[in-house]
């Protein structure tokens, strides 16, 4: 063919081939008249490339299958002690067999990771679902029963086996009742809590990940693109990974725009979940030309009540319009766009799920009197109605006498109140350190405190009771923050319980650990965790597992981890103190005091994300048991405002700061120590909104209690101490941010020797200051001494917190 024909029947040919085949024709007949021939050429032409099937024709997706597809055949070789039974499904990553267990007979789930040599990445995920499966003990949850790698490397684990159908499935096959879809929705929860409770969130909760057995028991599964809450921050790769393989339609806005995850992500996640069991459809319908994605995180979706009474295919019809109302506002407030909107944890989905089966208020509905009024009549409508017959009844002969009943039962309820009240005060004051103790300041309290050691003192021919109250006594200054007194009574109960008891004996565990306690208030870790260490070692050896005592000695040594800068040492111990006191059924207070040590160990050790889920899970735990206005409250506030601080949330963190001062200050009144914490924080927001006056004149406040309390040097002295520093440098002071930095380096060196990150903040600040003094040969050598400091004790990788910021560690 001639090389010109040729040029021309290609031209043609990629010009026809993006024309509609109704006007192919005339193109080619208007193009090439002349040559009737060349219309037939690339006629074949086109006619070929349509039916070719060529490899880099198809799609990547269609490429990619054929690639890996492996077919339904049964996999041979070795699974420890399984046989093969068949295939039950595939996912994004595995394939998952039914399995035999040759020597009992068991059935099991083996999932084998496909094409295990092509991508590390996958095999990385992989390795990810067992080893959080294996931290996962709940009976909601298949659990993990054995991993291994076949011959060439394919990894493999067995799973628990759950035969039954997905909770929708399930629903719609038994039609379920509206109450018990919400139960079984429940047991949903509790499995996502459990997991939460383990940093993990699961990323990808739906129907098809819920199983439920033939008598109706919960499953959950699938933890394939879930991640611990540590692992998720700075991983910009591993977010992009995740967005691929979340399942949009229960995607929460944040997760599809591949913003931040934490638990408000499977918050979100379960509002969809319960959208769909009630209206029995999605929360958000796109149509042909709507990208899913893109409705969801612009559009509102329906309010459940409208989307049920469409589809009209559920067995909850009959319901009042206070009801749906409820609904609305548990599947909405799940579901809000605003992570910070939605419930703050699932547990306190899963109260509100309480509250509407037990007819009571919701938590997340707007508390008014008629609401409350409303709920109360619909639980008790008989006895209403009997007691308003019988009071009509009654309203006319006993009018009097009703009048007078009243004004003295009114005064016995005042004075039975008020004798509680002392009662309660004085019980709480001499069981041991409670921060219920009350305000230093109070002479009542101290007056109380000190009658106490008194009569302790008189108490030589008891010398039980007497060691139990010298301990008492000293928790309680310890937590009044009088700690020599506390020292000297903690000393006497030790040294009354070694010469009672002798050497080992859970007893003397007990106080060992109280004394390396009071060690750590006063700033002496390594006195301290060599006080702690002997306790538990001692406990260890005296007490079964599980027991109380046990749990407080490793609670108090994860503290002392922490203190001394050792985070990645101090997180599994405080992790391992939540599983003994779940393991132990302790009380949820002590639960959720574990669990805001561990979100403490996780902030310092620079993971904000798992600091900042976990610390809502106490938050929301705190208020539920104390109120709204308790300490324990304010000392998480704190501690989410300082999650905030370090993310530049300067605003969010002062209004935290602000909430926490004002509960404390309530509470213990202005000169106390706990006040003087929560003036600091507050100064450090002010400070880095550049509102210099407001922030110094409360940090100054704080020094003066601080140094009261704890002497001239404390880490909590130096925290203030670095907050003015950091005043005097903004202002141009720099004389004087050097005498506030050099005195907060100082006492850091005193305390914590070279390694700890404190030592590196307040060697970078003061470098800082010479920055500003344009002293650059000395900026420079200071700044690298600081870098040491950072890597040494943090890593490489963690992000610290620029020099500005005071950085001292400090929350409650």
């Amino acid at each position: 063919m001639e090389s010109e024909r040729w040029t021309r029947l290609q031209a043609l040919f990629h010009q026809a081939v993006d024309i509609a085949e109704p006007e192919r024709d005339e193109f080619l007949l208007r193009n090439s008249a002349d040559d009737p021939s060349l219309v037939a050429d690339v006629k074949a032409l086109l006619d070929e490339d349509a039916r070719s099937d060529f490899i880099l024709d198809r799609g990547l997706d269609t490429f990619a299958a054929n690639m890996l597809e492996h077919g339904d055949a049964t996999p041979s070789g070795s699974f420890g002690p399984y046989r093969m039974v068949r295939r039950l499904g595939e996912g994004g990553m595995g394939v998952v067999y039914l399995a035999e267990r040759k020597d009992i007979g068991a059935i099991a789930a083996i999932k084998i990771l496909r094409d295990a040599s092509l991508s590390p990445a996958r095999r990385e995920r992989f390795a990810s679902e067992q080893r959080l499966l294996a931290q996962l003990s709940h009976p909601f949850i298949a659990r993990l029963l054995d991993a291994d790698t076949l011959a060439d490397g394919t990894p493999w684990f067995v799973m628990e086996y759950v035969d039954g159908l997905t909770l929708t499935e399930y629903c719609r096959a038994h039609a379920v009742t509206l109450a018990e879809r919400l139960r079984l929705f429940r047991d949903v929860c509790e499995a996502v809590q459990h997991a939460h409770q383990h940093l993990v969130v699961h990323r990808d909760l739906k129907p098809s990940n819920i199983l439920v057995t033939s008598d109706g028991t919960v499953k959950l599964l699938d933890f394939g693109i879930a991640k611990q809450l540590e692992g998720i921050e700075g991983r910009g790769d591993q977010t992009r990974t995740a967005l691929r393989l979340m399942t949009p339609a229960y995607a929460a806005p944040e997760q599809i725009r591949g913003g931040r995850i934490g638990i408000y992500t499977d918050v979100y996640a379960l509002g969809v979940v319960l959208y769909e069991l009630i209206t029995g459809r999605l929360p958000f319908q796109a149509r042909e030309d709507q990208d899913i994605e893109a409705v969801i995180t612009a559009q509102e979706p329906e309010a459940p009540s409208v989307a049920a009474r469409k589809t009209q295919r559920l067995p909850i019809a009959h319901l009042g319009k206070s009801e749906w109302a409820d609904l609305d506002v548990l599947c909405l407030t799940a579901m809000h766009k605003d992570p910070a909107r939605r419930y703050a944890t699932v547990d306190a989905l899963v109260r509100d799920i309480d509250h509407y089966l037990r007819g009571e208020a919701l938590e997340a509905r707007k508390d008014s009197v008629s609401y409350r009024l409303r709920k109360f009549v619909g639980r008790n409508e008989r006895s209403v109605i009997a007691a308003s017959m019988a009071i009509v009844f009654a309203v006319g002969l006993v009018t009097f006498y009703t009048v007078r009943l009243a004004h003295a039962r009114n005064d016995a309820v005042i004075a039975a109140a008020k004798a509680q009240r002392v009662q309660r005060f004085t019980l709480d004051l001499f069981e041991g350190g409670d921060k219920l103790a009350g305000p230093a300041d109070s002479l009542r309290v101290v007056t109380l405190v000190d009658r106490g050691v008194t009569e302790a003192r008189s108490l030589d021919a008891e010398p039980a009771a007497q060691a139990e109250l010298y301990l008492t006594l000293g928790g309680i200054y310890q937590k009044l923050g009088k700690l020599a007194r506390a020292d000297s009574l903690i000393q006497l109960a030790l040294n009354r319980r070694q010469t009672l008891l002798g050497a080992r004996h859970p007893d003397v565990a007990a106080t060992l650990v109280a004394l390396g306690r009071l060690r750590i208030d006063q700033a002496r870790f390594e006195d301290a965790e060599k006080l702690i260490r002997q306790g538990l070692t001692l406990a260890t050896a005296t007490l079964p597992p599980g027991d109380a005592g046990m749990i407080s000695a490793t609670a108090a040594l994860g503290r002392v981890l922490q203190e001394r800068g050792s985070y990645a040492a101090a997180i599994p111990v405080l992790a391992d103190v939540v599983h003994m006191d779940e393991a132990a059924h302790a009380s949820s207070g002590d639960v959720a005091a574990s669990i805001s040590a561990l979100a403490d160990a996780h902030f310092y050790a620079g993971h904000r994300d798992a600091s900042d889920s976990l610390n809502r899970i106490v938050l929301a735990a705190y208020e539920n048991l104390y109120g709204k206005r308790h300490p324990l409250v304010s000392d998480i506030l704190v501690n989410l405002g300082a999650t905030e601080q370090e993310r530049g949330n300067y605003v969010s963190a002062e209004r935290y700061n602000r909430q926490a001062l004002a509960i404390t200050r309530d509470y213990y009144g202005p000169t106390h120590f706990e006040t003087a914490s929560k003036l600091t924080l507050l100064g450090r927001a002010l400070l880095f909104q550049n509102r210099f006056p407001e922030a110094d004149s409360l940090l100054r406040e704080a020094l003066a209690v601080r140094e009261r309390v704890y002497g001239p040097v404390h880490p909590a002295v130096a925290s203030t101490l670095n907050e003015l520093g950091s005043i005097a440098y903004q202002q141009g002071r720099f004389d004087d941010a050097d005498r506030w930095w050099t005195r907060t380096l100082s006492i850091y060196r005193s305390i914590y020797g070279d390694h700890h990150y404190l030592i590196g903040i307040a060697t970078s600040n003061l470098a800082t200051s010479q920055f500003g003094r344009k002293n650059y040969p000395r900026a420079e050598a200071l700044y690298r001494d600081a870098i040491r400091y950072f890597t040494e004790t943090q890593g490489p990788t963690i992000s610290t917190p620029e020099s500005r910021t005071s950085s001292s560690g400090e929350r409650c």
